[in-house]
């Protein structure tokens, strides 16, 4: 890239004594805007810089729990489990649920341990935020979002939940 830099700059002194007075641009790569550099070589500030009119893109003005739902995850439903050994040394634990009465059962009879490990909850079919508030309040203080488990069905090759996955293992 600083080498795009120089070549650059290059072009721009030597076409500014041979009485250019703009460059023409051909392609942008992203990177940092070289600008700057073009204003303290002509030594006339803001001949480079772009228009007010171009479109900047915009960051979101807040993110959200909420802007992450309804979240649908199709390669997972609720459904029975078979315990398998992994290996996935440093994994925290972490469980999949929906909001569906199984995962709700299952919260239950959990609660105790997967408070003792900490485990946080990927809820990974749900509607609305007040439906994930409904979960939330059956494990007090964890850490549970609506996230799609997509990528990690495909990767552990689940088709069901609710279930635990620790670094020794996934099991309902």
């Amino acid at each position: 890239m600083k080498f795009l830099k120089m070549m650059v700059l290059m072009c721009a002194v030597g076409c500014s004594t041979a009485g250019y007075s703009a460059l023409t641009v051909v392609g942008d790569l992203g990177g940092e805007p070289t600008d700057t550099y073009f204003d303290a070589v002509n030594d006339q500030p803001g001949e480079f810089t772009p228009p007010e009119s171009v479109d900047q893109p915009q960051a979101p003005a807040q993110v959200s729990v909420a802007s992450a739902l309804p979240v649908r995850t199709p390669e997972l439903s609720p459904g029975a489990v078979m315990p398998r050994k992994l290996t996935l040394p440093g994994m925290p634990p972490v469980f999949i649920i929906g909001d569906d009465d199984l995962s709700r059962q299952w919260l239950a009879q959990r609660r105790v341990e997967l408070t003792r490990l900490n485990a946080t909850g990927f809820v990974v079919n749900v509607a609305d935020q007040d439906r994930l508030k409904a979960l939330q309040a059956l494990l007090p203080g964890s850490d549970m979002v609506p996230v799609s488990g997509s990528d990690l069905a495909r990767r552990l090759q689940l088709t069901h939940y609710p279930l635990i996955i620790t670094e020794t293992g996934l099991a309902q």
